[in-house]
């Protein structure tokens, strides 16, 4: 035919049809869920419409070249009848999506993705209703810079790669919806060639080898966030053990952080029951930690049931870390500004272990944090910008903050018990820091609006006393 003749209508109208048969419209009735979720300093992250309850993650990396090929299965239900939905992801290419088994139109935006269903299958995606997608993917996952210059996302080591998330570095090497408010259950299967190991979060539930490529397929049943998800990609080595109450360990070490890192991770099981006594009980059924090599990224983070460490950790670190499994990882914030209720309670923990273990008593940790001029560039529950997330205020104030909640309580088993009835409410949910004063007054039956006013939300240092 000559291309510049024009088709006559019987074929244009078969045409019309393979297009909306192969899902390249939607036809779906509805409204679009929204972008973002309009968080405070990352507005187009996350996505409206639908609550993920399930990840299923199939991904095939080759360290030698830097690319993974994946299939992410992802499994939602509709908060309203939707007529399309947004995914997060940077840079990989997308190969195809179904909706519920049917071809869906995919079109691209930068970070975002818009899923159209096929008309066929509305039903499923109308308010309350259970649907799945899939997103098979390919490419070479890319390397996420924070506004405050860090690097998250997949990460380069010297033998393989990790992967970070916080706050926004998971959308570079899966789809989904990426705030930390919509949290999820996850398996990860990881196939690498051998003689590298794969480690994820959650448990080891299967592993399997065929022509040299060994598959580890990971269960995380405990709710996550997506930024604690975490892939490791290395010659590490491994150890299994369960600690006195049940709880199974798993740690893997590279081997060039594996002798100085002994000693300190022997102490995990210790630091688990001195947690426990103080925090409640472990929220997860598992534990551990990751080690790399120095070099292979800058920062610790506390990726869920196994905290990622940058080099062999002390162990004030490990205290820092471990303790996020209770706050951050369990109890997840709803938004990014709520980022104190993580650091400022793991920045206490650590406190609370130089005093019983150190012989640093809390108040000298907290006048040498109160003399840091850097705590108090601003109030740590209202951080000015999205580079300012990981600043000190956020920590080291945020860490005055409970401290001075234990000095207005003036009984320590009271406060105790108020920490450990926290962890309980909100275990594997989302809370907010409107959420903590609320509860804070309402089991200490007192007004800390002056409280609030000076140390959470004040924009000068208050004095020591009062």
């Amino acid at each position: 035919m000559n291309p510049r003749t024009p088709a006559p209508a019987p074929l244009l109208l078969a045409l019309a049809l393979a297009l909306l048969g192969s899902g390249c419209t939607g036809g779906v009735e509805g409204t679009p869920g929204a972008v973002g979720v309009r968080d405070p300093y990352f507005p187009g992250l996350g996505n409206g419409g639908y609550d993920v309850t399930h990840y299923g993650l199939k991904l095939d990396v080759d360290p030698a070249a830097g690319r993974l090929r994946g299939t992410a299965t992802i499994t939602a239900r509709a908060t309203q009848h939707l007529s399309a939905f947004h995914l997060d992801l940077a840079g990989l290419d997308v190969r195809s999506a179904t909706v519920e088994g049917e071809p869906a139109a995919v079109n691209r935006a930068g970070k975002e993705l818009t899923i159209r269903p096929d008309a066929s299958v509305d039903d499923r995606m109308r308010e309350g209703r259970t649907f799945t997608t899939v997103v098979r993917y390919s490419g070479s996952p890319k390397t996420v810079t924070d506004a405050d210059g860090e690097e998250e996302g997949w990460l380069r080591t010297a033998d393989g790669s990790v992967a970070l998330g916080e706050p926004t570095g998971s959308m570079a090497w899966f789809p989904g919806n990426h705030h930390p408010s919509d949290k999820a259950a996850y398996d990860i299967e990881v196939t690498v060639p051998d003689p590298l190991k794969a480690i994820s979060n959650g448990q080891l539930v299967a592993r399997r080898t065929e022509d040299g490529r060994t598959a580890y397929h990971w269960r995380t049943t405990e709710p996550m966030a997506s930024y604690l998800a975490t892939v490791a990609v290395g010659r590490f080595t491994t150890e299994q053990a369960r600690t006195p109450d049940g709880i199974r360990l798993f740690t893997a070490v590279d081997p060039g952080s594996a002798a100085a890192s002994e000693d300190v991770l022997a102490e995990i099981p210790a630091v688990l029951a001195w947690s426990r006594a103080r925090f409640g009980p472990y929220p997860f059924t598992s534990a551990g930690a990751i080690v790399e090599r120095t070099g292979d990224s800058t920062y610790a983070l506390e990726t869920q049931n196994r905290p990622v460490f940058p080099g062999p950790p002390d162990t004030g670190l490990l205290v820092h870390e471990l303790a996020h499994q209770w706050f951050g990882n369990s109890v997840t914030p709803k938004t990014w500004r709520d980022m104190w209720l993580n650091e400022g309670f793991a920045t206490y923990a650590e406190w609370l272990w130089a005093a019983d273990h150190d012989g640093v008593p809390v108040g000298e940790s907290f006048d040498e944090a109160y003399d840091d001029d850097a705590n108090w560039a601003f109030p740590p529950a209202s951080p000015p910008a999205a580079l300012d997330l990981s600043d000190p205020p956020v920590y080291g104030r945020g860490a005055m903050v409970v401290h001075r909640i234990r000095l207005a309580m003036d009984d320590d088993r009271a406060f105790f018990a108020l920490l450990r009835g926290w962890t309980e409410k909100y275990r594997h949910a989302n809370a907010s820091t409107d959420d903590f004063t609320a509860y804070v007054e309402e089991k200490t039956g007192q007004d800390l609006t002056g409280l609030w006013d000076a140390w959470l939300y004040g924009g000068s240092r208050p004095a020591r006393e009062g």
